[in-house]
């Protein structure tokens, strides 16, 4: 869970780099720009989005660049880009937007209302590992008073099974959901010891099973430039839109760069989990696959890493109205 990873970046020692990368970067800010994106940062929603920004303006920084942190550039558009990247001077000399591709709040809330379920099985004493049987379509979790039920009526049938020997799947019902007790091949197909040691775990359907694609960050990469294109015309500047995406998306470069390249065959690519029941449908259309068109008025993407140090590379749009300087690969 998104909690649990800001939780560890704030006190635990192996994120020590990331907080120090963090008050770095907020410290080349603005006072009062520097507090309200530190206020965000521990948000859930707002925590990948407030990382990219940030990271977006680092590799722009480490490849020599000169960067101003939403600089309003006239009054009469009412936009205020991401970056403006400028000379020694101050004069602009392109404009970079950042996206972050995020999983549908409603797999976010999917996600919480299963962990709800994991917490209370993990109070059964009895040191097995649970997943749901398949089903037809993806399984709804339950409400957080039913996932309490849920877990007494579990604990009761663990308790009364009185032969461990025999081999799993051992399948409880309840509440409308059936339970598989997960067998160990190691142990001839007997109960799966927990890793909680003398407590039940529950591996709970991920909610983002399914396909992998960049349609919808591109997407709204489109929408980007659609809503930056007048501002950037107005003062003759390369407009770039740097996007990153959360984990849980699936999203990668390579997912991105298949989208932009095309291919002669279709490339389909899933992400489930051990508790998935339901990956979904998908309708494949054969043949070759056609690049995605940049639009004109975008002079490059640029993809950030979701991985510290969050690299950046760039993916120029060769057939962009204004070109985009030409730098590489670099780190945040």
């Amino acid at each position: 869970m998104q909690r649990e990873l800001s939780y560890d970046i704030q006190v635990q020692d192996e994120y020590v780099s990331w907080r120090d990368w963090l008050d770095e970067q907020l410290a080349q800010l603005p006072e009062g720009k520097a507090d309200t994106l530190a206020g965000r940062l521990w948000q859930d929603e707002f925590f990948w989005s407030v990382i990219f920004e940030l990271a977006a303006g680092a590799a722009l920084r480490r490849a020599g660049f000169s960067v101003a942190y939403e600089q309003p550039l006239d009054g009469r558009s009412g936009l205020t880009p991401d970056w403006t990247v400028t000379t020694s001077g101050g004069q602009p000399l392109f404009l970079v937007e950042v996206h972050t591709d995020d999983p549908s709040k409603e797999t976010f809330a999917q996600m919480r209302a299963w962990h709800h379920l994991v917490e209370a099985i993990k109070k059964i004493p009895v040191s097995v590992v649970l997943q749901l049987a398949a089903t037809e379509g993806p399984p709804r979790p339950p409400e957080a008073g039913t996932a309490k039920k849920i877990a007494a009526e579990v604990q009761q049938q663990l308790l009364s099974v009185w032969n461990w020997s025999q081999p799993a799947p051992i399948r409880i019902t309840s509440h409308g959901y059936t339970f598989l007790v997960m067998g160990d091949p190691r142990l001839g197909g007997r109960a799966m010891d927990s890793p909680l040691g003398m407590h039940a775990a529950f591996d709970p359907p991920t909610s983002r099973a399914g396909m992998v694609s960049a349609d919808k960050l591109l997407a709204r990469v489109a929408d980007k430039v659609s809503k930056y294109r007048q501002l950037a015309d107005r003062y003759g500047l390369p407009l770039a839109i740097a996007v990153g995406a959360h984990k849980f998306t699936g999203v990668t470069l390579e997912t991105v760069d298949y989208a932009l390249n095309g291919a002669e065959a279709p490339m389909i690519t899933m992400q489930f989990g051990a508790g998935d029941t339901h990956i979904g449908d998908v309708t494949v259309q054969m043949g070759p696959v056609k690049p995605w068109p940049m639009p004109p008025d975008l002079a490059a993407l640029l993809w950030i890493d979701h991985a510290f140090p969050f690299e950046m590379t760039v993916r120029p749009n060769m057939s962009a109205r204004r070109s985009f300087p030409d730098f590489g690969q670099v780190a945040g």
